[in-house]
């Protein structure tokens, strides 16, 4: 027997920009009767456009989603990755039969439990209790399964202060919190969350996903989430997909995923001059990824110009965070002790240089930090430059850490078998 939980094939979703429909009944009409009754293509395919939202296109046909063909195993949690308007909630409704595609077919094996937006299913004038009941039916569940697990909802929930309170009075947060707990604690085959979840707060939100990585990998069910919670994704999904302009571009080990989606941002990011009231900040590698092999040399060259004839004392900082967004160190002149004197009407190339840089293999980002003391004024810029470090063999031993196993920083260490350094004293 199969252990494929979804199958996409084919899977096209085009809309209208501005109407609903074609915008006339004669033309649905006609729509409608070359695709039921003559068997034709829809003929709005053939002037659809793929939805760049950040274009003006020639039609006002967009795809959301185009030529999607999909296959996920059960017991998979895969995390559906992309910008926004790239397609992925489209995906979830269509897997959660909110609506239907316009062309090709998908099959669901087993129950689906989704939460798609806050307070989906919810009757804002019923209590919260009425609610897990209406909200439970609406999924599948019969009474008898609600009332048996009806204390466990409410207590996962953390609401049971208001859970006899009309929801209209909720927070999104607390709608949020009871809508997850209901959904999470049906006995579904598959669980699709969309990011919701970044309305509840941090202790909630690290919960949901406890739950989640529970349901998936202790009761075998497959978890579709979606999020741009880069570090999220990575702690529970073992897979991902990336969408692009409504079209699959790729499906992969989470790592990898994540990795071409930060890719695509970096190709927007180039900054070749900055300028703060006559200082000139430039990089000599911008626009570009550099690599460095680990446990080699990291170096950050760049130059200022001081136009001024002031003699200047600027701080700098650069911050080295990774794609899942998480700071790796700082480096500046501040931490280091080290003084950068300007004189006046000079060019100064700075070179940064950090020997011995063992951090883990992957694709990383600086961030730049500048700060004129004298004019009181600072630049900050957000994806300053990137890098990549590249694996290597550094302690020869034919074995190659890996982020899962070994952390974000690769330790170099030394041990001592009955030698004068084990005494303990």
């Amino acid at each position: 027997m199969s252990n494929t939980a979804i199958k996409v094939e084919n899977l096209s979703k085009i809309y209208r920009l501005g109407e609903i429909g074609t915008g006339t009944i004669s033309r649905d009409m006609e729509r409608w009767f070359k695709m039921k009754v003559l068997k034709q293509e829809d003929p709005f395919l053939k002037i659809g456009e793929n939805n760049d939202r950040a274009n003006k296109g020639a039609s006002d046909i967009v795809y959301s989603l185009r030529d999607i063909n999909l296959e996920i195993e059960q017991g998979d949690a895969v995390g559906i990755i992309g910008r926004n308007g790239a397609g992925k909630s489209t995906l979830l409704k269509i897997l959660s039969r909110v609506t239907t595609p316009t062309t090709g077919k998908i099959n669901i094996k087993g129950r689906v439990a989704s939460l798609l937006e806050v307070g989906t299913g919810f009757h804002p004038e019923l209590t919260g209790r009425e609610n897990i009941y209406l909200n439970g039916a609406i999924l599948g569940m019969r009474k008898r399964e609600i009332n048996r697990k009806l204390d466990e909802i409410i207590d996962f929930s953390g609401v049971e202060r208001y859970i006899d309170t009309p929801v209209k009075r909720y927070s999104s947060g607390m709608y949020v919190r009871l809508a997850f707990a209901v959904a999470a604690h049906l006995e579904s085959e598959i669980l699709i969350v969309d990011e919701v979840l970044a309305v509840g707060d941090a202790e909630f939100q690290k919960k949901c996903l406890g739950k989640m990585g529970e349901v998936s990998k202790n009761q075998g069910r497959t978890v579709l989430f979606v999020s741009h919670n880069m570090s999220a994704v990575s702690n529970l999904c073992n897979k991902a997909i990336l969408l692009k302009n409504g079209q699959l571009s790729l499906k992969d080990d989470v790592a990898r995923v994540t990795e071409a989606y930060f890719r695509i941002g970096l190709k927007s990011i180039i900054y070749p001059k900055l300028h703060l009231e006559n200082l000139n900040l430039s990089n000599f590698e911008i626009g570009t990824e550099f690599q460095v092999r680990l446990g080699a040399e990291l170096r950050i060259k760049f130059h200022i110009d001081n136009l001024f004839d002031k003699i200047r004392e600027p701080e700098f900082n650069f911050e080295i965070r990774n794609i899942l967004g998480q700071n790796i160190t700082c480096i500046g002149n501040e931490f280091i002790n080290c003084s950068l004197i300007l004189k006046g009407h000079s060019k100064n190339q700075i070179l940064i240089s950090i020997g011995n840089c063992f951090i883990q293999p992957g694709h990383y980002i600086v961030d730049f930090y500048y700060i004129d003391n004298w004019l009181d004024k600072s630049i900050y810029v957000r994806d300053f430059l990137n890098f990549q470090i590249i694996e290597d063999d550094i302690f020869n031993t034919g074995k190659l850490p890996t982020n899962q196993a070994h952390g974000v920083v690769i330790s170099p260490a030394t041990v001592f078998l009955n030698d004068e350094n084990c005494n303990i004293t």
